[in-house]
């Protein structure tokens, strides 16, 4: 019964994820929750190796965040499974490097298709809240897709290595109708409520109109939300958005750049590289500055 919960959960929220990813995870959930035997063990092998990965780095004083898998408010199974990335666990580690005096510079290791809508706005806006504290530079290493992308673009910069792909500006819902499988199955769920809408959307029973016309609302609302994010953190209009940044679609590096989504298209080795080097020349500077004022205090002149 947890994997009926779980995909009803999904149902009834919006993602920023590319569809493809979407279908994955709701087929999985499905197929749990028809009794399709999972090995606990191997689900936990998986979920361990991706905690393994996310772990974040140093290159000299740069940090590397890494944004890998589904992006969802908090971790469950299903996020770790999906190699996923927490947003408030993102936040909390991000406020920490910005805060450490050892770090010249963020940068985010991106490979995701996006994830949930809970949480992903926030996180975007502390992101851009912190433009000018030092660099915070997004590297899609090798997919920035939705609510990645989302996140992408409130760093000061965008880099995509040569085989990557940005966008998927959208969002979507799905809604699963299980209502013959029950039937097959012998299976008769009776819903009691109160609220006239409070089970609507159920996974038990076709979508009606009005339903259909509700998740449609909250999509286009939540869309909106998404294209005008974009739309600030490029410096750029809605409607240029809408019209040039792919409703939903993906682009490769070069045209990615082309129409505006990144700013260049650079490795993770050579954006680590550049970054590695002004920080060696602005400690350099310093040094300088610093010997430069001693001398004028031994002087007496300062």
């Amino acid at each position: 019964m947890k994997y009926r919960s779980i995909l009803n959960a999904v149902q009834n929220t919006v993602w920023p994820i590319m569809p493809e990813k979407l279908e994955a995870i709701c087929g999985f959930l499905e197929s749990a929750a028809c009794g399709v035997p999972i090995d606990a063990a191997t689900v936990e092998k998986i979920a361990a190796r991706n905690r393994d990965q996310r772990v974040s780095a140093m290159a000299g004083s740069v940090a590397v965040l890494p944004i890998y898998g589904t992006i969802s408010q908090r971790m469950d199974l299903m996020s770790e499974v999906s190699g996923g990335t927490s947003t408030d666990v993102l936040g909390r580690e991000f406020d920490a490097l910005m805060r450490d005096p050892d770090v010249s510079a963020v940068v985010f290791d991106i490979d995701s298709p996006g994830g949930n809508y809970y949480g992903t706005p926030e996180l975007a806006e502390r992101i851009r809240g912190a433009r000018g504290t030092k660099p915070i530079v997004a590297q899609v290493n090798s997919l920035a897709g939705s609510a990645a992308y989302w996140l992408a673009t409130a760093a000061d910069s965008i880099m995509v290595t040569p085989s990557g792909d940005v966008g998927s500006v959208g969002v979507l819902a799905v809604h699963y109708d299980m209502s013959a499988a029950n039937e097959e199955a012998g299976i008769q769920p009776t819903y009691i409520y109160s609220g006239k809408y409070k089970v609507e959307g159920n996974p038990d029973s076709p979508l009606d109109d009005e339903a259909r016309g509700e998740y449609q609302r909250r999509v286009d609302a939540a869309g909106d939300v998404f294209v005008a994010a974009v739309a600030k953190n490029r410096g750029t209009t809605p409607s240029n958005v809408r019209s040039n940044f792919g409703q939903g679609r993906v682009f490769a590096a070069d045209e990615g750049v082309d129409r505006g989504m990144a700013d260049r298209v650079q490795t993770m080795q050579e954006t680590i590289s550049r970054l590695t080097s002004k920080s060696r020349s602005a400690s350099a500077r310093r040094q300088k500055a610093a010997a430069a004022r001693r001398r004028l205090d031994l002087a007496g002149l300062s």
